[in-house]
């Protein structure tokens, strides 16, 4: 499958919680306008069909049922997406079980708002770099096992560095961790051949002298096992950082 097929202005189709929603997907950012405002998040896919998003701020009036929470807990439907797939040309965002979460009709067009231009939402563009950085990853090397998503569950620590390095996988597809400074997190998925994405949010930038630990996720395709070493490796299986278990 192609992910850069989830690229655009979509209707959100069967999702109760917002039923006039808008899905603006560009390359390098996810917004959702819908009835408490604008969500502004990231996410990732890949051609094996998994998705992640997160949603990480959140601006505009809160005039709907249950949007005067503070802070505002993220659209709990798209954090049950962790994956897609395609019917036709229409994209359809869906759970574990492979049941839809939503689908996704496209002729969208999102009200800009007072803090936002109109190219801000016009219908996003595909460049040849962004083509090139969905394209399909490597496969994971020989001399690697692929992880089990069951099995990164837990804490993970850098294999060379302090314990305020770390990184805590969550049953959920929460992650959370720090960089030795800085607390950091995001949402995460895994599947076969040993696909892993990772989305990481905003964090607060105290200079130390750990790891960055969030960038290694939200850099990471796919990840393998090294005897009890979990490794990361970017799209090209060039290797990123290795974690070892730490709890």
């Amino acid at each position: 499958m192609d992910p850069t097929a989830l690229i655009g202005n979509w209707h959100l189709v069967g999702v109760a919680e917002e039923p006039q929603g808008v899905l603006r997907v560009a390359p390098h950012q996810i917004q959702l306008f819908g009835r408490c405002g604008m969500h502004t998040g990231s996410w990732r896919a890949d051609s094996g069909g998994l998705f992640v998003a997160a949603m990480f701020g959140i601006s505009g009036p809160r005039r709907g049922d249950g949007c005067t929470a503070d802070p505002l807990p993220p659209p709990g439907w798209l954090q049950l997406a962790t994956g897609y797939r395609l019917e036709g040309d229409t994209p359809i965002l869906v759970d574990a079980a492979g049941a839809q979460v939503a689908r996704l009709r496209p002729g969208a067009t999102p009200t800009p708002g007072p803090h936002l231009a109109p190219s801000e939402v016009a219908p996003p563009t595909l460049t040849d770099e962004d083509r090139r950085r969905f394209a399909p990853a490597a496969a994971l090397p020989a001399n690697l096992r692929p992880v089990d998503p069951a099995r990164l569950v837990g804490r993970w620590a850098p294999a060379r560095g302090p314990e305020t390095v770390y990184v805590e996988f969550r049953a959920d597809g929460e992650w959370r961790g720090s960089d030795g400074c800085n607390g950091q997190g995001g949402r995460w998925v895994a599947g076969p051949g040993g696909a892993l994405l990772a989305t990481s949010g905003p964090s607060t930038l105290i200079g130390c002298e750990g790891e960055p630990v969030g960038a290694w996720l939200s850099s990471s395709w796919r990840a393998g096992l090294d005897g009890e070493t979990l490794v990361l490796l970017d799209a090209g299986a060039g290797e990123i950082g290795r974690l070892r278990p730490a709890g």
